[in-house]
């Protein structure tokens, strides 16, 4: 019997969502739209130590940004509510307590001196203590103490956990969808906790599976870190008989750092330059992490680039809207080894798409930025202005850098431009081209007044480059920039002239 397509993101609201964790989003979605299925948001909050003010908040408007929607889950609702795993803890105890029935958990009651004792004996021989069963039998749990014992402590003593019982010299045999077979041997593996009486409330591992079957979800793709706990997952579904409705597995490879060897982390975006969030977060203690968002990448431009991070489509292209994005993934296509993060091809990306975007809505982008430095234009202007300068920008916010001259004249004067060109005849060379356009009553227009301006100098026999860079200096306070026709064209005859006459003086 074929199963409708639902997948999950399950983050821990602990922090700011990592780009990994975004790619794990995306690739959750893309995976369903293709197969016409549902995408699911469920906010894994058990841990609540590590709980962060916000961070859900963060997650939710990440994954909008993004055009990451939910067809069901947080912020979105759905059939099986609710999706905070702090608002199920009711749910997971009967789960628990069913498996210790049935033989596949025990209750445990060891305290945390008797368990750092048991670490500093272990280290002490020169080996690890692992909780195992190898161990339990030397600890205080209800495999080693009298059923009444049992029974006293779990009445009288808040301090206990259930603990999965791993079966002895088991291969347990799994499947993944990216990774292929894998085999291991249960001896290798922990007694790991499933869910602890002090605060009611599961850990990742009970909460995961339980939540996962109610939700019917069909294939978990989540990222690497997640794969030595896979056969901890295969032995809880079988042991709570579920087996036959186990979904498939997928585990991601990690976003690694541009330079070196391992995982990529803030300190790597702090020091290089670049964000590693998609957006802006501000830490309850105040620390400012930077986000792709705020830095002026376009959400497409950022998708696109973290779809590639990990998948090859196998073709060339490297430019697909999030609906190609859908009819081109699939795991197959998915790499095993790790993805070096590249910031330059990052910028690359958000230059395709900006030069993408019509003139009219890269002006309307611009508008916010002129107004913050003061400036009043209309947008049918800057248009025009944008025009001219979207093959040189990277950014939005690179246009002001780019043609700021454009809307206010230069105060200062570049001081090496100055001298290389503000010399010799040169000044009065600008002076007399000033007289001229002052007479000039042709077009002030590109294709009118750059002609006649470069036909003047020609019949002067004058150096063009040198009297050319002599005039932008006085017209942009630079000798670089766009031509002297475009920069006469959109400031005009009048504002042409009164920015000569200042820099002569």
């Amino acid at each position: 019997m074929n199963r409708k397509t639902r997948v999950r993101f399950a983050p821990s609201p602990t922090g700011p969502l990592h780009i990994g964790g975004v790619r794990t989003a995306l690739y959750n979605y893309l995976y369903a739209k293709k197969r016409n299925g549902d995408f699911l948001l469920r906010i894994e909050d058990t841990d609540s130590h590590r709980f962060v003010p916000g961070a859900e908040e963060y997650i939710l408007e990440s994954l909008k940004w993004c055009g990451i929607v939910p067809d069901e889950g947080v912020g979105a609702g759905g059939p099986h509510a609710p999706y905070r795993q702090s608002e199920r803890r009711e749910i997971y105890r009967k789960y628990a307590e069913q498996l210790v029935a049935s033989g596949h958990a025990y209750y445990a009651f060891d305290s945390a001196e008797s368990l750092e004792a048991a670490r500093s004996a272990a280290e002490a021989s020169g080996q690890t203590f692992i909780y195992s069963s190898a161990t339990r039998g030397a600890m205080r749990n209800s495999l080693t103490l009298s059923p009444e014992e049992t029974q006293r402590l779990l009445r009288e003593t808040e301090d206990w956990t259930i603990r999965f019982k791993m079966p002895v010299g088991r291969i347990v045999q799994m499947d993944d969808l990216i990774r292929g077979h894998v085999e291991i041997n249960s001896d290798t593996l922990d007694d790991k906790v499933l869910w602890k009486r002090a605060d009611c409330l599961p850990t990742y591992h009970l909460a995961n599976i339980v939540d996962d079957h109610l939700m019917e979800i069909t294939e978990v793709i989540r990222g690497e870190e997640w794969l030595p706990s896979l056969p901890l997952h295969y032995l809880l579904y079988e042991a709570l008989g579920w087996q036959d409705t186990m979904p498939r597995f997928a585990h991601l490879p990690l976003l690694l750092k541009p330079v070196g060897n391992g995982k990529l982390s803030k300190r790597d975006g702090d020091k290089m330059g670049f964000p590693v969030f998609p957006l802006r977060w501000v830490s309850p203690e105040g620390e400012v992490s930077r986000g792709y968002r705020e830095d002026g990448y376009f959400p497409e431009a950022f998708v696109n680039m973290l779809a590639l991070l990990g998948w090859n489509p196998g073709t060339e292209q490297e430019l697909f809207s999030l609906e190609e994005l859908v009819q081109a993934f699939s795991l197959e296509k998915v790499s095993k080894s790790g993805a070096k993060f590249n910031p330059e091809k990052t910028k690359w990306f958000n230059r395709e798409y900006l030069r993408k975007k019509s003139d009219a809505e890269l002006a309307a982008a611009f508008m916010p930025v002129l107004e913050a430095q003061g400036v009043r234009a209309t947008e049918a202007f800057v248009t025009k202005v944008v025009a001219l300068i979207k093959e040189r920008a990277t950014f939005v916010s690179d246009f002001w850098d780019i043609a700021w001259y454009i809307f206010k004249a230069p105060e200062n004067y570049d001081p090496k431009d100055a001298a290389k060109f503000w010399k010799d005849e040169n000044p009065d060379r600008v002076r007399e081209l000033a007289a001229f356009v002052q007479d000039f009553d042709g077009a002030f227009e590109r294709d009118v007044i750059g002609p006649a301006l470069e036909e003047y100098i020609r019949s002067r026999e004058w150096p063009m480059g040198k009297v050319m860079n002599a005039l932008r200096l006085a017209l942009t306070g630079s000798g670089s920039g766009l031509g002297i026709a475009d920069v006469a064209a959109l400031i005009g005859k009048d504002e042409f002239l009164a920015r000569v006459n200042r820099c002569l003086g």
